[in-house]
């Protein structure tokens, strides 16, 4: 069995997988890192095609000739699903909820959040000026707290904005009563259809987004978005890069139309030091939100049980 992984990056993917195998008692795994790109000399066939934050076009597909496409996580944006239907591979991706990945994502969530809150960055510099008692920051009890998606991570990230006294109030696209999770932690007047999602940033003072990212959350987090929440609001992003408008967060950050970001995703990854945002008040972390060993050893689990029911042994 060979699982190509693509994109590169991700150093603790491999061995989780490996574990993961050989604890179900599989043998003769080879992984293989696969360029994005089909160089001019083809590439060697893959069982499994993995996508680690990179894209699964057509032309890779028919490249390695997969059996299947199975995401190490949840997310699939990266894959051509047409592509794949037209070709008869399945693609499959893990429950965040079932792994864990859904609660490491929304703990980084919240660092993001509270470390802007209380303005971790420059607490630390004055810590190397021997400055006591500076800066002051603002308290997260009290706060009303946009959650953009009540997925599997948006629900977790609801579960700990109340352990820290916040308010969460929870936005998607369906109606509260076909979205399971916020009907378990959500009343009416705390839950917005995406539809009506200015009127919903109106009464936030910040927002995590934890999205899917599709044709319609693209670029949804833009310039009226952001002007509705307001100068003093905070932005969270653990959901895929392209959802917020990276153009319109850079514009209301020099404007001091909002007060900063939280970037655990970004639009390239990675991410370019010299990117213009970095000289705001934006803190990024490298896509590390699922990647701990408990949510990683929860994948790899749910990845062998997919590769098995789709492929057998």
């Amino acid at each position: 069995m060979r699982i190509g992984l693509v994109g590169g990056g991700f150093a603790a993917l491999s061995g989780a997988l490996r574990t993961a195998f050989d604890e179900a008692g599989w043998t003769g795994i080879e992984i293989v890192d696969v360029p994005v790109d089909v160089p001019p000399g083809g590439l060697e066939r893959v069982d499994v095609l993995c996508p680690m934050g990179s894209s699964i076009s057509g032309a890779l597909m028919d490249a390695t000739t997969p059996r299947m496409i199975q995401q190490f996580g949840v997310g699939l944006s990266g894959v051509d699903m047409p592509a794949a239907a037209e070709r008869g591979i399945p693609v499959d991706n893990v429950s965040g909820a079932e792994s864990g990945n859904a609660v490491a994502v929304a703990e980084i969530a919240l660092l993001h959040l509270l470390a802007l809150l209380r303005r971790f960055t420059e607490a630390q510099a004055n810590v190397a000026r021997r400055v006591v008692g500076e800066p002051s920051g603002i308290t997260l009890a009290g706060r009303t707290v946009g959650v953009l998606g009540v997925g599997d991570i948006g629900a977790e990230v609801v579960v700990r904005l109340r352990a820290f006294g916040a308010v969460p109030v929870g936005i998607g696209r369906r109606p509260r009563t076909e979205t399971p999770r916020a009907v378990a932690l959500l009343d009416e007047e705390h839950y917005h259809r995406t539809d009506d999602l200015l009127a919903a940033l109106a009464r936030c003072d910040d927002l995590v987004v934890a999205c899917p990212l599709t044709d319609e959350t693209r670029g949804i987090v833009g310039a009226d978005a952001l002007e509705a929440l307001g100068p003093r609001g905070h932005v969270v992003n653990v959901a895929r890069g392209p959802v917020i408008d990276r153009d319109a967060l850079l514009a209301a950050l020099r404007a001091g139309r909002v007060a900063g970001a939280g970037l655990d995703v970004t639009w390239v990854e990675p991410i370019d030091p010299e990117e213009e945002l970095l000289a705001c008040n934006v803190a990024v972390t490298p896509h590390v939100g699922g990647v701990t060993e408990t949510s990683y050893a929860g994948i790899a689990r749910g990845f062998v049980a997919s590769v098995e029911r789709h492929l057998g042994r």
